[in-house]
Parts: structure tokens; C-alpha cells; sequence
């Protein structure tokens, strides 16, 4: 991260987030693991989540490219595991994870069982493929990105969320939009953005949905525990984009339990 792109975060962090600091500060652990395609911007979306926390006291981060913290079990000399933790974010890891079937089950018991938050940014939907349950929990897997990086037509279905009021009903990003699977199911999460299906080009033999419907991102419920997902988030510049950066800082306030929005499934509104 060059030291413009950091002063301009710094700078943006302190001009919108003076948020009081709760009684009890949350503790966020960041995974960056990359085992398939490394993004340029995993730097900059592990230091903005740092940096979040940081300006308003509502957490403590901690970042890490490995994922020996990925358990209930007992780690190192340190000695945090889960149990220390709030929330987990995924800041755009793809592959299979260094992951043994145990941790697997830890993770999916923080969330689904002690209802605690997971975050999946951008290729954290191009990560675990071979893990049945992952899916389920995030909502989808990626299936390509039909159109690369491009100048992305967005609506906003869901103004009255924290996560997403700050946006328009329609507006554009150049970012990398990712093509959920088949597996991705309206029935199964709240969507917030879509791209406006009405701009695309689907000339594009990439292009697999045959409803069109490319969810940008989404709330959804996993047990017990609060899901957020968006693909946005693929280019350095974005994190220094005002609304994707509070898009996320909200996103995770949301996770934390610290705000409320809908997670009820609904069709496509417009």
C-alpha cells in the first residue's frame, strides 16, 4: 500500500466514523490466506478493517494470513482462539484454506452455534470450494466474472439498511463483480445490491445465469449467527471509495450485532 493510498484511508476513516466506543469492544479476526489468485487490494481491505476499529473504538483487530486461529482448540504462545472473538472476516482469501476438518466444524460452531458474525469480502466467495458447509454459510460460491473489471451498473434493493442507505437506488463502480453459483438462491438471503440486469451485456459465453440475477451483496442469517457478503471490494481504489468503505464498516457493525437490517428473503423488487 503506497503511503497516499494510506493517508487518503486515514484521512477518510476520520472524517466519517466518530462513533462513541462501546462498553465492551468487540474483537475482529481478519483471515487473508491465499492458496489461488492473490488480489492486490488484500493489503488495503485488511488495513481499512484495521483502521475502522482503530478511529472508532468499537473494535480490536487482528490480522492474520494464516489461520492457525481458526479454532477452540489451544494455538500458540499467544493462546487467542474463536472463543476470543466477535466476528471473522474473510478479506478476499480464495482456495482451499489450511484447514483441518476440526477447525472447519470450530468455524461453523461460532457462527451457526454461538451466533457470533462472519464478513466475506470479494473473493471470499473463490474460497473452499470442497467444503459443502462453506457455501451454505456465505450463500454461494463464485462461478467467473462475465465481464471482468468494468464500470458496474448497481441497485440498491434494500435503502432502509444501514449497510446500503448511504447508496443511491442506482449507481456505478468499477469493480470486478462476481458471478455467484447456482447454488446462490434468493430464497436463502436478503439481497442488498444487484447489478441492474437491464445494463449487461450478455454476449459473453461466461455469462451462466439464466435469471440474471447478480447479487452484489447480501445479508443472510446462518443459525444463529449474522452473514454479510459483498463482491465489491476487488481494486485498490475501492477502499478508498467512500461508499464501499462505509458499505463495509457497516456490514461489520451489522455482524457484530451492534445494528439491525433484514435478512428476510425477498424477490427481485424491481
Amino acid at each position: 500500500m503506497n503511503l497516499i493510498r494510506l493517508a487518503a484511508i486515514l484521512l477518510l476513516a476520520a472524517a466519517t466514523f466518530r462513533a462513541a466506543p462501546p462498553p465492551n469492544k468487540k474483537r475482529i479476526l481478519v483471515i487473508a490466506q491465499t492458496k489461488g489468485f492473490e488480489h492486490d487490494s488484500v493489503s488495503d481491505a485488511m488495513g481499512s478493517v484495521w483502521k475502522m476499529g482503530r478511529e472508532t473504538g468499537l473494535w480490536d483487530t487482528y490480522l492474520r494470513t494464516d489461520t492457525e486461529l481458526l479454532t477452540k482448540g489451544k494455538v500458540g504462545p499467544n493462546g487467542k482462539n474463536l472463543d476470543d472473538f466477535n466476528l471473522i472476516v474473510f478479506a478476499s482469501t480464495t482456495g482451499e484454506l489450511d484447514l483441518t476438518e476440526q477447525q472447519k466444524k470450530d468455524i461453523l460452531a461460532f457462527v451457526h452455534d454461538d451466533g457470533k458474525g462472519f464478513v466475506g469480502i470479494h473473493a471470499a466467495l473463490d474460497t473452499n470450494y470442497k467444503w459443502p458447509e462453506y457455501g451454505e454459510m456465505i450463500g454461494a460460491w463464485f462461478d467467473q466474472h462475465p465481464w471482468g473489471t468494468f464500470w458496474a451498473p448497481i441497485l440498491n434493493e434494500d435503502a432502509s439498511s444501514p449497510i446500503t442507505r448511504h447508496l443511491p437506488e442506482a449507481f456505478a463502480k468499477f469493480d470486478e463483480i462476481y458471478q455467484p453459483s447456482k447454488e446462490f438462491s434468493r430464497e436463502k438471503v436478503h439481497v442488498l445490491l444487484r447489478l441492474d440486469g437491464r445494463k449487461l451485456d450478455y454476449n459473453n459465453p461466461r455469462v451462466k445465469r439464466q435469471d440474471h440475477d447478480f447479487a452484489v451483496a447480501w445479508t443472510k442469517m446462518y443459525g444463529q449467527g449474522r452473514v454479510f457478503y459483498s463482491t465489491l471490494g476487488h481494486t485498490n481504489e475501492s477502499w478508498s471509495d467512500p461508499d464501499i468503505y462505509r458499505m463495509y464498516f457497516e456490514a461489520i457493525k451489522w455482524a457484530l450485532g451492534l445494528t439491525e437490517s433484514s435478512v428476510q428473503p425477498h424477490a427481485i423488487s424491481r
